[in-house]
């Protein structure tokens, strides 16, 4: 029996408590933050007042003699170094160079012997600018007249998974492009029976992770050493790798327990700045961030998005077109992926046999942008969910039908050179329809809404592990996988303890430490089960195979006579457990067996995307006519996920993406006047609370096993977000009538729309 067909599960499948979860709300877990190395300094950054300026120059004298003051380190102190990192390219300075492109850019890093002193010494830094126009917006970066934020060629960086060219620094402001096509589009518009088009605006956001950034790196002869908050320590790795001109084995990274990432933790952050700061003072150094300077660190991308989408007589979607502008701000960071992946995700989970979608991303003078849980589908999701909702009430179709008459089908090659659906979302939708009441009377001035999306999933096939049996018949699980909160090191266990037939509490997990672990190529876009999962199971596999031969050779029979049977073997009539066979056959109670796998983009994994992330979302809300507040009643989610190794992590990842959604499509925006961040803080950016949560929440999983991660268990933990906005909006049409194409509804947009329809 293969382990797809594996039925009578013992241990997966289901909701054993999380692992790390009590030492993570008794304070006992040890983050980044709480650790201290011998000899350790402390590092505050000075950050660029302007947008964009040329820096004349920078008199730390002053600074470098306060007392407690290791060193200053500015971007011409670099000297021996590569100062340029970069995930897609490597365009970015990890101090400014020349000039700054962002109000709040690192200019200088004061090294001391605490964190107070070296904050005290920024003040002393002299740093003359000539101040450069600046743009802000994509449509400013187009004009013909705009600055050019990047006048130099950059080395290509460690991008993996990208199917396209990075165009990037090639003499104009545009980051990236990327168009997909195939079809008549010009025919089905002049055909159709009706056609929705609009203009649709996508905020700036914040990941709100409750750590921000942070790194310690202790560099010397024998090469960097680093701790830090990073999602994907392997890339990180690479870029030091690079900016230190080491081989890989001289850079270790090591991620201890993670505070929250959402995707903003993905790639390269402050960890080669913490390095040049140890490597110029001659100590381990610590750099952490406040959350107001992770607020002008790293960003969701913003999007301007131009949609038409057509319908035949028949309700049969025939065509869509989208012209997209996004905001990648001053650095690349990883916008190309997110404009790929934004591009491929305006199809939605639907057929649609005439496609136009053509995208770009621009550099601007504010903050970088980057990955953000969803991976530009929320972006897109707003609009294309918007003109389902309108298309069909032109054509005087309920949405929720329109939706299932237009649903793409299992194994349906819906998307030219894709892999074909692997989702079920006609009965996704029928589940989150009926847990809202989809059919029965709505109260005045509440709107019913269901919605969905359908993500080509961003994770990339390149994932290695081992896993110790040793000799008392425990394991450890060699992961390269972060602990970021989805319940990795409680899941993997489980996947282990299932396929070596012991108990649970037998395996333990070793993570995140590129010295030690097998390379994994990142943790994220709801990977971490998938592929991660499937080298786990393969590897415990590949351990049953070697302790087969090796107690052939204890019993002195032939390997074919062994019978596996639940957490040893059978011959006859004796029978050994792993413990048993692992001593006998090293005659001694210890030793081990290492069981290993490498997945690469071959086999049942040859085909992008490894998985179609599918969901769907479903609310009842209210609309407040004389303020213009929202509140949402009813919530409904639909994770369709294959099979939910721990189903109760899986609910937690879907309620936690919806509520994440929840909070773009209700408040939550980055706000630029001009050059300026005006509420990158705390207390000014609006984040969901408890109070905002809807009264009644309904969790569901739909599990198929029709994914090809271990046991048929494919991703989730994305999709819940990306129509949250779209069913916001929808919510509010269906309640009071207008129709809002911008994100976030807040009170005073949704009044004053209503106002303006009243004339």
């Amino acid at each position: 029996m293969s382990a797809q067909e594996k039925t009578d599960f013992s241990i997966v499948n289901h909701s054993i408590p999380r692992r790390d979860g009590r030492v993570k709300v008794t304070g006992r877990a040890q983050y980044v933050a709480d650790l201290k190395l011998i000899g350790m300094a402390y590092a505050k950054v000075l950050r660029s007042p302007y947008a964009h300026a040329k820096i004349i120059s920078i008199d730390k004298t002053k600074a470098e003699n306060h007392p407690g003051v290791y060193c200053v380190v500015t971007g011409f102190d670099l000297k021996g170094l590569n100062p340029y990192f970069g995930h897609a390219v490597k365009d970015h300075p990890l101090l400014a160079i020349d000039k700054v492109r962002y109000a709040g850019e690192p200019v200088a890093a004061v090294v001391a012997v605490d964190e107070r002193t070296a904050f005290e010494a920024l003040e002393f830094i002299d740093v003359k600018y000539e101040e450069l126009k600046g743009i802000f917006t994509p449509q400013e970066a187009l004009a013909k007249d705009a600055p050019l934020l990047h006048d130099r060629k950059f080395e290509a960086g460690a991008l993996r998974g990208f199917e396209g060219e990075v165009s990037a620094g090639k003499g104009s402001n545009i980051c990236q492009t990327h168009k997909i096509q195939w079809g008549d589009i010009d025919k089905a518009f002049k055909e159709a029976a009706a056609v929705i088009e609009g203009d649709y605006y996508f905020p700036m956001t914040y990941a709100y992770a409750m750590e921000p950034y942070v790194a310690i790196a202790d560099v010397t002869d024998q090469g960097v050493n680093i701790y830090s908050s990073a999602q994907h320590p392997f890339m990180v790795r690479h870029d030091l790798k690079t900016v230190f001109n080491l081989p890989v084995s001289k850079v270790r990274l090591m991620v201890p327990f993670v505070g929250g990432g959402y995707g903003s933790k993905s790639y390269t952050k402050v960890e080669p700045l913490a390095a040049a700061c140890s490597w110029k003072a001659k100590r381990p150094v610590k750099l952490q961030l406040t959350v107001e300077e992770a607020m002008l660190t790293t960003r969701s991308d913003d999007a301007y998005t131009w949609m038409r989408t057509a319908v035949d007589k028949n309700g049969k979607i025939i065509a869509r077109q989208a012209k997209i502008m996004m905001n990648t701000g001053a650095y690349a960071e990883n916008s190309p992926l997110v404009v790929e992946k934004s591009t491929n995700r305006c199809v939605g989970p639907y057929a649609i046999p005439n496609v136009l979608i053509e995208n770009m991303s621009l550099y601007t003078n504010t903050v970088p942008a980057s990955s953000y849980r969803g991976f530009g589908c929320a972006q897109v999701t707003l609009p294309g969910e918007s003109q389902i909702d309108e298309l069909a009430a032109k054509i005087g179709m309920d949405p929720y039908e329109f939706r299932q008459l237009n649903a793409a089908q299992p194994k349906q090659e819906f998307f030219p050179g894709m892999r074909p659906f692997d989702g079920t979302l006609k009965q996704d939708l029928e589940t989150a329809a009926k847990s809202i009441g989809w059919g029965t009377p709505v109260p005045k001035g509440h709107g019913r809404t269901v919605a969905c999306s359908g993500s080509d999933a961003g994770a990339y096939p390149l994932t290695s592990t081992a896993v110790r049996v040793h000799a008392d018949g425990s394991v450890t699980i060699m992961t390269g996988s972060t602990e970021l909160g989805q319940g990795s090191h409680t899941i993997l266990p489980q996947i282990a303890a299932e396929e070596l037939g012991i108990e649970y509490s037998e395996v333990n997990v070793v993570s995140s430490d590129t010295a030690i672990t097998p390379y994994d190529r990142s943790t994220g876009a709801s990977r971490t089960t998938t592929l991660m999962g499937s080298a786990v199971l393969e590897a415990c596999q590949e351990a049953i195979q070697q302790m087969v031969v090796m107690a052939a050779d204890v019993l002195k029979v032939k390997k074919e006579d062994i019978q596996v049977i639940k957490g040893g073997v059978r011959c006859g009539e004796a029978q050994l457990n792993w413990s048993q066979v692992i001593s006998k056959f090293y005659a001694l109670p210890d030793g081990e067996v290492i069981g290993r796998s490498y997945i690469r983009k071959s086999g049942r994994f040859a085909a992008l995307p490894v998985f179609w992330e599918t969901a769907a979302t479903a609310c009842e809300l209210s609309v407040d006519e004389d303020t213009g507040k929202i509140t949402v009643e009813k919530l409904a989610t639909v994770g369709d996920v294959g099979l939910a190794i721990n189903p109760a992590l899986a609910e937690g990842q879907d309620i936690g993406a919806a509520t994440m959604g929840l909070g773009i499509g209700l408040f939550e925006e980055l706000v630029y006047e001009g050059s300026q961040l005006m509420n990158g803080s705390i207390l000014d950016y609006r984040v969901p609370r408890f109070s905002d949560l809807p009264k009644e929440v309904e969790l569901h999983l739909v599990q198929n096993r029709d994914g090809v991660g271990p046991y048929g268990a494919k991703g989730g933990g994305e999709a819940s977000l990306n129509s949250m906005a779209a069913n916001i909006a929808n919510g509010v049409d269906k309640a009071v009538g207008v129709r809002i194409r911008q994100a976030p509804l807040t009170p005073e947009r949704v009044w004053r729309a209503m106002r303006e329809k009243k004339g």
